[in-house]
């Protein structure tokens, strides 16, 4: 049995000398941050498995709020203390696989929800988790389908280092342009990135809803948002009303708002005509899927290659069945 430690509400930068766990094995999951309710259902996931398996704990952790350099310290002290494997969300793909290359930790680490770069993939076992390219392919898809001729357009992002978010947004912009590897529109198929997006909101649910009511101000004919991840939407208050004032143009396909994940208040926003179309991830399925393949690593199974836990597809009419339990 290795040093346990307890459950916390928000990690603490360095960890204590926690308490000797009842479990015989403890699994981290270290995700970006805490106060991200995508994450919370990451927790949740992981806090079933644990239930459900005997000797195993899920020790949930991560920054209180997004922020790269105390994630890296989190894992760097998580591998000092012993746990007995890893699943790690990257805020910053090159730093983590940095960290994990010069530790060389010997215990099981995979990637869930963000992974690493594709170069750095010797770092850890496996990827668990969305695949992030076909979200953002296939918000870009509904977009098309809505506005066939293009228009401006602005990408929401999170932190600029984010591997999965990256991926989301080269889909985009690779159906939306009809080539590969552009890295950003200026007029292909009629789709054009306006000045000052895209918006890195680092995460930060209140500084998202800020930064597309500055877009709307000084953009006000802008066509599109792609929100490749649901931010603004985090903070539902707020950004019922920032659409308030849009409401009409939304509801009309005039400004098209296409938005990554569907958690509750995102599909309420959703029936309200807050956003066009929400697509998907499984957080919860992340943290639940995370345990039990862990666990089968830690017992010698050999587990390789990327697992992919699906998508939601939800628009306007199909909001109260879409999601999947």
């Amino acid at each position: 049995m290795r040093v346990g430690v307890p459950l916390v509400a928000a990690a603490a930068l360095v960890l204590s000398t926690g308490l000797a766990s009842a479990a015989d094995k403890t699994i981290a999951i270290v995700v970006k941050s805490m106060n991200n309710p995508f994450f919370d259902q990451v927790r949740d996931g992981c806090k079933k498995a644990e239930a459900e398996l005997e000797g195993y704990e899920c020790y949930y952790i991560g920054p209180a709020e997004h922020r790269e350099d105390e994630q890296l310290k989190i894992v760097d002290d998580l591998l000092t203390r012993g746990v007995d494997a890893m699943a790690i969300s990257p805020s910053n793909a090159p730093a983590m696989a940095n960290l994990l290359r010069n530790r060389a930790p010997d215990i099981p680490i995979i990637t869930i929800d963000a992974d690493v770069l594709a170069k750095d993939a010797d770092v850890r076992r496996f990827y668990l988790g969305t695949n992030n390219y076909d979200l953002g392919a296939k918000l870009a898809e509904y977009l098309t389908a809505a506005k066939p001729d293009g228009g401006s357009l602005c990408l929401v992002m999170g932190g600029a280092a984010a591997d999965n978010i990256n991926q989301r947004a080269q889909g985009s912009r690779d159906i939306l342009s009809g080539e590969k590897g552009l890295d950003r529109l200026t007029g292909q198929n009629g789709w054009t990135e306006i000045d000052g997006c895209p918006l890195y909101t680092n995460d930060d649910a209140a500084l998202g809803v800020q930064m597309m009511a500055d877009t709307l101000t000084a953009n006000p004919d802008l066509g599109a948002f792609i929100l490749e991840g649901g931010w603004p939407q985090f903070a539902p208050q707020a950004y019922a009303q920032l659409t308030d004032q849009y409401i009409d143009k939304i509801k009309s396909g005039e400004l098209a708002i296409m938005v990554s994940d569907t958690l509750p208040p995102q599909i309420q926003a959703l029936k309200e005509g807050r956003s066009n179309v929400q697509v998907g991830q499984r957080p919860f399925e992340m943290g639940y899927q995370a345990m039990y393949l862990l666990r089968d690593v830690l017992e010698g199974k050999d587990i390789t290659g990327n697992i992919y836990t699906g998508l939601d597809e939800c628009t306007p009419e199909t909001a109260d069945t879409c999601v999947a339990r």
